[in-house]
């Protein structure tokens, strides 16, 4: 008999969490930099910005270029993205992961920093836009830390922030959860080392899917 269900929504960030594409924009990140003239971040840098929305990511990720010229970051890096997208794929379990959680009836969301026309484009190169019962992008939105993000999914699908819990691999989705209220838990294996997720006390930092399904199974 499975445990009683703690967690009635549960929502992931999609990037690094869901989805191996943490090299990638990275590499695509550097790429839109060096095309627009600024100084190209090293790969931690790069990685660090990754699940802030997209503009204020290409600001960080390039802070001497002038504001004027983030909306040419950004188009330089959605051109590096859009070109590479199909060489990247779901970590290995997600997808059973997702289906056992639906069938324990919690309700799944996505809660992202990217845009919508790129979400659309991962959920549907991967079958799972049926999956999940709402998603949120940044560009709809108030980009992660900030709260809305999840208040928004959590009012829509009736759920409250102590079962409701947000799953990803930065520490901006574990400072949303906590500005929302909600319990978080964090992935290793995605854009930020784990070692900065102790002072966001996650319930648990994941170091592989596997793992992460495990204590939903337990836990969730």
């Amino acid at each position: 008999m499975s445990a009683p269900r703690r967690f009635d929504l549960i929502c992931f960030d999609w990037d690094g969490t869901l989805f191996d594409s943490t090299a990638l924009i990275v590499r695509c990140i550097r790429a839109a930099v060096a095309d627009v003239g600024g100084t190209v971040p090293d790969e931690t840098q790069a990685s660090w910005v990754i699940g802030l929305g997209l503009a204020e990511a290409m600001a960080r990720a390039a802070p001497d270029l002038p504001p004027e010229r983030v909306p040419d970051l950004v188009a330089r890096y959605r051109h590096h993205y859009f070109a590479a997208q199909h060489e990247v794929s779901l970590f290995e379990g997600v997808r059973p992961l997702l289906d056992e959680l639906a069938a324990r009836e919690h309700r799944l969301a996505v809660a992202t920093g990217k845009g919508r026309r790129g979400l659309d484009a991962a959920l549907d190169g991967s079958g799972l836009r049926a999956r999940f019962d709402a998603t949120r992008t940044a560009e709809e939105t108030a980009g992660k830390p900030h709260p809305q993000m999840l208040l928004e999914l959590m009012e829509e699908l009736g759920a409250s922030p102590e079962r409701t819990l947000m799953i990803g691999d930065t520490t901006h989705d574990l400072e949303m959860a906590r500005n929302a209220g909600c319990a978080g838990i964090a992935v290793g294996y995605g854009a930020h080392p784990a070692e900065e997720f102790a002072p966001y006390a996650p319930l648990l930092v994941a170091h592989s899917v596997p793992e992460l399904a495990q204590w939903l199974r337990v836990h969730g």
